[in-house]
């Protein structure tokens, strides 16, 4: 068993920092749910409420945040006491600011101020992205490691990623009025986009399971909400659950062929021996 390296004075900077940032993060949040202020779909006159747009995910969607803020409560312990972890020292700032942006979003929701809700949420996006791409270049040493690291920050930026979308969809919604059908074709047209930025995370962050799981979640819930409750459209569900189902297929191609399978190596493998030996006749 190695001896883990001390703690350098940069370390402890970052410990301090990842500590600060999760306490104003869980403030903040309480203020989310409208303990010590204005709940998230009462905020900014509930242009954030539930059903208020075509990409707005259904009620239990939002159920995600439990795991996510137990994962990073959990990251926050971990690196209290491993701040000299080389997987610490890479994603610890990045992580930092991750939770600083999740309590920003919060308290400008609160403001009202909806564009700007859009610009925080983006920047949250992209350092998390960064954040996964530090991960996805140091393998996990440890069970711990993987769940807590990659499974939360992984989960976060999937989610975030979706809920980008509906937070620029409730932004839109609140600056200008669009018909019915038009609506439904800018939904899926965004619907498109997103899974294209799932298909580059694939393809740039190792296809990572976490990721796309968060990613079909949110599609999910998306799909469920237009299906069955209001507003209601067809069309938008289905391309939603077919984004869902379409995250996880090319997460699961990229992993089969980052383990060396190709579609052809699958095929002749389901095909029995017999079959692939038996010469060809011709007609």
């Amino acid at each position: 068993m190695t001896q883990e390296e001390p703690a350098t004075t940069p370390d402890r900077a970052r410990q301090v920092a990842v500590i600060v940032t999760a306490v104003l993060m869980l403030l903040a949040a309480l203020a989310g749910v409208g303990v010590i202020g204005t709940s998230v779909p009462d905020s900014a006159g509930g242009v954030f409420a539930a059903g208020r747009t075509l990409l707005t995910p259904g009620g239990p969607a939002f159920a995600v945040w439990s795991v996510i803020y137990l994962g990073l409560i959990a990251f926050a312990v971990r690196h209290t006491l491993t701040p000299a972890d080389p997987r610490a020292r890479r994603i610890g700032w990045p992580a930092a600011v991750s939770m600083l942006l999740n309590g920003a979003w919060l308290l400008v929701v609160q403001f009202g101020w909806v564009w700007m809700s859009v610009l925080v949420i983006t920047l949250l996006v992209v350092d998390l992205a960064v954040l996964v791409g530090r991960l996805a270049a140091i393998p996990a040493s440890s069970p711990s490691s993987s769940v807590i690291l990659d499974g939360t920050f992984g989960l976060y930026l999937g989610w975030v990623s979706v809920a980008t979308v509906a937070n620029i969809a409730v932004a839109v919604s609140a600056t200008v009025s669009t018909p019915g059908e038009v609506s439904e074709l800018l939904a899926v047209a965004v619907l498109i986009v997103a899974v294209a930025l799932a298909g580059r995370y694939a393809n740039k962050l190792g296809a990572r399971w976490a990721v796309a799981g968060g990613m079909a979640w949110a599609f999910a819930w998306i799909a469920v909400a237009r299906l069955t409750g209001t507003p209601r459209s067809v069309i938008v569900g289905t391309a939603a659950g077919a984004a869902a189902a379409t995250v996880l297929v090319l997460t699961a191609l990229r992993r089969l062929a980052a383990a060396g399978w190709s579609l052809r190596s699958l095929t002749r493998r389901m095909t029995p021996a017999s079959d692939r030996t038996r010469p060809k006749t011709r007609s």
